[in-house]
């Protein structure tokens, strides 16, 4: 998993407010051609309601073939088995109507993950979806409350030709993985896609709106953040994230969702020429980051962060 996934670009569009149905669907779907006609990597899921169905409904304009050779995606899928797995991708291909996944975002449960570990016979039935030409490539999700068996799998060695990296929420709020296992992705330089680059809203509304936060622990981490935005002179919270991400040499994209084009193309914007953030800010956040794994993250319930 060292060094793969190096020709990704920096940001990918990812489609959860494609599914948001407060968002008129007219408006649902120019954005989703909009990030087609910029020629945009995209990250979907059976799990973002209506996400796939806009998305297919773009991919079926006139210029269709067009369209579906110039969208590379990146898609979740999992299950138990490898066979769940399978039915996973079947599931996203029939609305999407394409034929293969680019990159399937592999979530293994119920007795998968250990097989991940142990290096079972699911690993060959994953790898014969690949030779099938279903999905080119998977990376590994990882969450705090699943850490422990990636942490095993990387370092078992059983995922080497199966799995390119892995895919996990990372900005200056929420570092998804234990302390444990990030210090071994860092010790063997995996790659890294990051999801949910602005941690959903500005660091100021997330602090000061009422209702912004998803939950409360982001509240309390936007008031311990914002100093440290507000320090480094940067003047958006969208540059300021995206340099954050990129600033770890193992990241290598970023994906973020909007329902609005204007706010696709700031963050297409500040995408490239990427300068990494001071080595004071970068330390100031990984110490809390620290922190906050080891007192929140690592106990949370599942789905709850």
């Amino acid at each position: 998993m060292t060094r793969l996934l190096r020709d990704l670009p920096t940001f990918i569009y990812g489609t959860t407010r494609l599914g948001d149905r407060s968002v008129p669907r007219q408006q649902r779907l120019e954005v989703a051609r909009a990030a087609v006609d910029r020629g945009l990597w995209m990250h979907t899921s059976r799990q973002y309601d209506e996400a796939l169905e806009v998305l297919g409904e773009t991919f079926a304009d006139a210029n269709a073939s067009d369209i579906k050779a110039k969208t590379p995606l990146i898609v979740k899928v999992g299950g138990g088995t490898a066979e769940d797995v399978r039915t996973t991708i079947a599931e996203n291909l029939k609305p999407l109507g394409v034929e293969a996944i680019d990159i399937g975002q592999l979530s293994p449960v119920d007795g998968l993950e250990n097989d991940l570990i142990g290096g079972g016979a699911a690993l060959s039935r994953l790898r014969e979806l690949k030779d099938e030409g279903l999905v080119s490539r998977f990376v590994l999700e990882i969450f705090p409350w699943t850490s422990a068996a990636p942490l095993e799998a990387i370092r078992s060695g059983h995922l080497d030709g199966l799995i390119d990296g892995v895919i996990t929420y990372y900005n200056p709020l929420q570092r998804f993985a234990s302390n444990e296992l990030w210090a071994e992705l860092v010790e063997q330089s995996v790659s890294i896609i990051s999801m949910r680059t602005v941690a959903g809203a500005p660091v100021h509304t997330l602090r000061d709106v009422p209702g912004a936060a998803w939950r409360p622990y982001l509240q309390e981490r936007a008031v311990e953040i914002a100093p440290i935005f507000e320090r480094s002179g940067i003047e958006t919270w969208v540059e300021f994230c995206l340099r954050f991400a990129h600033s770890q040499p193992q990241v290598v994209a970023t994906v973020g969702s909007t329902s609005r084009i204007e706010n696709l193309d700031e963050l297409l914007r500040h995408s490239v020429d990427l300068e990494p953030l001071p080595e004071e800010v970068l330390h100031d956040i990984a110490a809390l980051q620290a922190r906050w794994s080891d007192e929140t993250d690592i106990y949370a319930e599942p789905w709850t962060m």
